[in-house]
C-alpha cells in the first residue's frame, strides 16, 4: 500500500498521525513582538503612571515635612529627595517624554515639601517669609534637594 497524503499535500506512512498545526503555534501572537513592544500603552496605563508619579511626589513632600519639621532632621532630607526622585522616575518610566515628566514631578514634590516645612514652622510660631525661612534654616540644602530629586528622577525614567 503506497503512502497516503494529508490535507497539506504531504505524503505520510500508513498509520502515521499528524497534528493540523504545530504545538508551538499556541505561543504565536497575531501582532509581531517588535510591533507590540513599540505600541504606546493604553490610555489607562498612562493615567495610572501619572497618578503613581503624583502620589510619589506627595509622599516625598509629606516625608520632607515630617523629617524636616517634626523630627528636625536636615541632612536626611537629601536622602528623601533622592528616594522621591527615584520613586517618581520608576513610576513614570516607559511613557513618552517620561524624563521631563519625572523631573517636573520631582521638583514639584520637593518644592511642595519646602512649603509644607514653612507652614509647619508658621504653626510653631515662626514669622519669617518663605524665602527667608528656607534660606536661614536650610540654606544650600534646598537647592541641593531639588537638584538631587531631579537628577534621580531623570536617571531612573530614561
Amino acid at each position: 500500500m503506497a503512502g497516503m497524503t494529508d490535507p497539506a499535500g504531504e505524503s505520510r506512512a500508513p498509520g502515521e498521525r499528524r497534528l493540523a498545526r504545530p504545538p508551538s503555534d499556541r505561543y504565536r501572537t497575531s501582532v509581531p513582538d517588535r510591533e507590540r513592544d513599540s505600541a504606546p500603552p493604553p490610555g489607562g496605563a498612562r493615567a495610572s503612571s501619572l497618578g503613581l508619579g503624583t502620589l510619589a511626589a506627595l509622599a516625598g513632600a509629606a516625608a520632607t515635612v515630617v523629617l524636616g519639621g517634626v523630627m528636625a532632621v536636615s541632612g536626611g532630607l537629601l536622602i528623601v529627595a533622592v528616594v522621591t526622585g527615584y520613586a517618581i522616575g520608576s513610576s513614570v518610566a516607559g511613557r513618552s517624554r517620561a524624563m521631563w515628566l519625572a523631573v517636573t514631578l520631582a521638583v514639584a514634590g520637593i518644592l511642595l515639601g519646602q512649603v509644607g516645612l514653612w507652614l509647619f514652622a508658621r504653626v510653631e510660631g515662626g514669622v519669617l517669609t518663605l524665602p527667608d525661612y528656607l534660606a536661614q534654616t536650610f540654606g544650600i540644602l534646598v537647592p541641593a534637594q531639588v537638584f538631587l530629586a531631579a537628577a534621580a528622577a531623570w536617571w531612573t525614567a530614561r
